[in-house]
């Protein structure tokens, strides 16, 4: 039983290890949304934004390294990585937005049930962003 779900983590590691930094990226997020909003006394907006840009900087280093294990090492190679991460991520970004307005702003859906869909709706998207167009190994260098 114990080799069995050995297999299972070897089979399936990047998709754990990719859901473990994702919770870690959301702690990050919220965390540094309240510390904007509240301590520094940034308005929604641009603390959303600020957060947005930290929780995707530490989710792009941890997924280089230990989801998707990326072997580029020239500044050319993780340049690409580092604009094709960030666009995927603002497309992820417009598209939960616009999800949410939809169905919250013009359907009247409950909040917290469409914003946990929408979460889970980015994720996915993120994870074959990340699998299929950023981290791919034939872009070694």
């Amino acid at each position: 039983m114990i080799e069995k779900i050995k297999g299972l983590l070897t089979s399936y590691r990047s998709v754990v290890m990719y859901l473990i930094f994702g919770v870690l990226t959301t702690v990050v997020n919220i965390i540094s949304f309240w510390v904007f909003a509240h301590p520094v006394g940034l308005g929604t907006v641009p603390s959303n934004i600020i957060a947005w840009v930290i929780s995707c900087t530490f989710a792009y280093l941890t997924n280089r390294k230990w989801v998707f294990e990326s072997t580029v090492k020239d500044s050319k190679g993780i340049v690409r990585e580092v604009i094709s991460f960030f666009a995927c991520r603002l497309a992820t970004l417009g598209a939960e937005t616009l999800f949410m307005w939809i169905f919250i702003d013009i359907l009247g859906f409950n909040d917290l049930i469409i914003k946990v869909i929408a979460n889970v709706m980015v994720i996915v998207l993120n994870y074959v962003a990340s699998k299929l167009i950023i981290f791919t190994k034939k872009k070694e260098g």
